[in-house]
């Protein structure tokens, strides 16, 4: 069996941060931060390729990390959101390292001056051949649900990158839209608050931009990849 990188934020994970975080302890035992049984994965599956888009369905974090390595071609510009489940599986500690694709993320990451980081986000940031991310929800109607501050998530993932892998655990699924608003705003965004507090010293994170992709894009129907992780991952 193949041996992965590590988490190295392990601290921000959604059990960690429940213990940690006092605001984010009455939270501690929400089925949002459980896994989902299979009848719910497989409805959630069936929805999202109903809705054009194409789905690996994994056991578990170890699948997860190979299916996501085997889907970027090497010498792809790749660049990242941030992602918990991404850290979670090992695949941000991974990234760190040499690897086969050109990290857009670590070029940004270092370039110190805020205006110009701030440029190359919107520019060589959005446009790579691949970024990957999560979603705060997927819904069993085949919608996938994610939200951010600055813009720069939304973006990537709804024009500008080449192709964008999503890593999602089963905890995600929902019912419908109307629930994915409720995990978004009550759920993923008092974790996200909780790591922020942790992560930056503020006193909490903000939705700015909210976003549902409910079908592939007609024009590149093979653009958006979606890894299901039987297992909980992030929030």
């Amino acid at each position: 069996m193949a041996t992965h990188p590590e988490n190295t934020h392990v601290n921000h994970t959604f059990a960690a941060l429940v213990k940690a975080d006092a605001q984010l302890a009455p939270l501690a035992a929400h089925p949002y931060a459980k896994a989902a049984s299979d009848e719910q994965i497989n409805a959630a599956k069936v929805g999202l390729e109903a809705s054009g888009f194409k789905v690996h369905l994994v056991n578990d974090r170890s699948e997860a990390f190979d299916t996501l390595k085997s889907l970027i071609p090497n010498g792809a510009s790749v660049n990242n959101a941030h992602s918990t489940s991404l850290e979670e599986i090992g695949f941000i500690t991974y990234l760190k390292g040499e690897t086969e694709w050109n990290n857009i993320h670590a070029k940004i990451l270092a370039e110190k001056d805020p205006i110009k980081q701030s440029e190359l986000r919107r520019t060589i940031g959005s446009t790579v051949d691949y970024y990957l991310t999560s979603m705060s929800a997927i819904t069993k109607t085949g919608a996938l649900v994610h939200a951010d501050l600055s813009g720069s998530k939304v973006g990537g993932v709804a024009f500008g990158a080449a192709n964008v892998i999503i890593l999602v655990g089963s905890n995600k699924i929902v019912e419908d839209e109307a629930e994915a608003y409720k995990r978004t705003h009550e759920f993923a965004l008092a974790a996200e608050s909780a790591r922020a507090r942790d992560a930056y010293g503020v006193p909490a994170s903000a939705i700015v931009n909210y976003d549902v992709i409910r079908k592939a894009n007609p024009f590149n129907p093979n653009r958006i990849q979606v890894i299901l992780v039987k297992e909980a991952l992030g929030f």
